[in-house]
């Protein structure tokens, strides 16, 4: 079976394993899945496994390009000599026609000279975790022995710059982060990328769960935040940490700092589309395969359940294309509780990722997403900037020009306001 759509695989060749031991980290656990292993080394994917899983995958992908992603776990544990194979093996099996990209996420702790060269030789892409200023970045973001780690960031972050190595940073918006929306944003804007990911933390408390409870006669619901662990963030915590950011973004840096979720948004109030799935209306195009070659229907569900299969076994496009995974990636459409589906801002949403979909409607509903307030704040607060945005790029000018509009607004705002006074 050929795939009709590209699809995107995040490879993990060292499974979980990482030198960090970041509080909030959703993939440690992982390495329950393998208890055959025994040791840190048996968490490598093999030469055959990378081998076959690089030959399927610039085989199967339909289009011209072909965006491998590698993480972890850190993916640097495995050294450079693993990474100058998995280039040797590209080229090996490379199609005419086809452009090969790489893509890399790393906690930059272990980068050097070495790696650095090679990482902008090779042209990869650097996703550098990094949670804004020292105080915030290690609140969490600590080593095996609890130690902070941001000097260590920073020096990776630095030798990146130096060797022109294309990067941009990802931040975990945990919940003590979300109190300094406007620190955090020019912190990465001044230090980081031109390119800034902002991720909410949301990560479910495993021994709370959204059951009715009979209390002294009458039905109570558990409350959203017991459902959490305690460093994620609250719903309209996010939503006004984005405005906030969003705010100084519309009126100083559009255009020159690209803020990945208004990006995507633009693109959506455009009437595009979104190219992220976690505000796409179907999903199952992004998918993870383990360093044992045992491929997933999304990073976020590594688990028994949402197993396709083993490289070793099958095919990536027959896994990718089976009706296991095509029904996920529909799910996400079809459990929509009928409060979003009646939303003014589900277009923009569509019910965000399906695994923060675990609180209930006001109505009693299953299925809601736990950021469901924060975003309805964030996406109301942006419809007038971004219906101009719209505006200004079917008149084919560029979505920068609304600092110029907005500054002309807010600039006879005052004068009148001051001719009052």
């Amino acid at each position: 079976m050929a795939s009709t759509r590209p699809f995107h695989i995040l490879s993990k060749p060292i499974g979980p394993i990482c030198n960090l031991d970041c509080h909030y980290c959703f993939y440690l656990d992982r390495e329950s899945l393998f208890p055959q292993h025994r040791k840190a080394s048996d968490f490598r994917m093999s030469d055959e496994t990378l081998e076959k899983y690089i030959q399927q995958y610039i085989q199967f992908q339909p289009g011209r390009d072909v965006p491998f992603a590698w993480q972890g776990g850190e993916p640097t544990l495995l050294g450079l000599d693993y990474f100058r194979r998995v280039v040797e093996l590209q080229k090996q099996y490379a199609v005419p026609g086809k452009r090969i990209h790489n893509a890399f996420q790393t906690n930059g702790t272990l980068l050097n000279d070495e790696w650095c060269k090679f990482l902008a030789e090779e042209k990869f892409l650097v996703g550098l975790s990094i949670d804004g200023p020292r105080e915030l970045h290690d609140r969490y973001r600590v080593t095996r022995g609890g130690k902070p780690t941001f000097d260590q960031v920073w020096r990776g972050m630095n030798l990146l710059k130096q060797h022109h190595v294309a990067f941009n940073t990802l931040t975990v918006v945990h919940r003590e982060l979300a109190h300094h929306p406007l620190e955090v944003y020019e912190f990465l804007k001044e230090h980081g990328s031109p390119v800034i990911q902002l991720i909410p933390l949301v990560e479910r408390d495993a021994a709370a769960k959204l059951k009715p409870q009979a209390q002294a006669g009458r039905l109570t619901v558990l409350q959203p935040e017991s459902l959490v662990e305690p460093w994620t963030v609250e719903p309209v915590q996010f939503g006004r940490f984005l405005c906030e950011i969003f705010d100084r973004w519309v009126r100083y840096d559009v255009g020159r700092t690209i803020v990945q979720t208004f990006d995507v948004q633009v693109g959506i109030w455009a009437g595009r589309g979104s190219n992220l799935c976690v505000f796409s209306e179907t999903c199952g195009r992004a998918l993870a395969i383990e360093h044992s070659g045992d491929l997933y229907s999304c990073d976020h569900f590594v688990s028994p359940d949402y197993h396709l299969g083993n490289i070793h076994d099958a095919t990536l496009t027959d896994m990718v294309e089976s009706p296991k995974q095509r029904q996920f990636g529909l799910d996400k459409r079809s459990t929509l509780p009928k409060y979003c589906q009646q939303c003014e801002v589900r277009f923009a949403c569509n019910g965000e990722c399906p695994k923060n979909r675990f609180i209930l409607t006001p109505d009693g509903e299953p299925g809601l997403n736990y950021l469901c307030a924060g975003y309805k704040l964030f996406l109301n607060h942006i419809r007038p900037y971004m219906q101009t945005i719209t505006v200004l790029l079917r008149q084919s000018r560029p979505g920068s020009d609304i600092m110029e509009i907005l500054a002309a607004q807010e600039g006879r705002a005052l004068s009148s306001s001051a001719s009052s006074d």
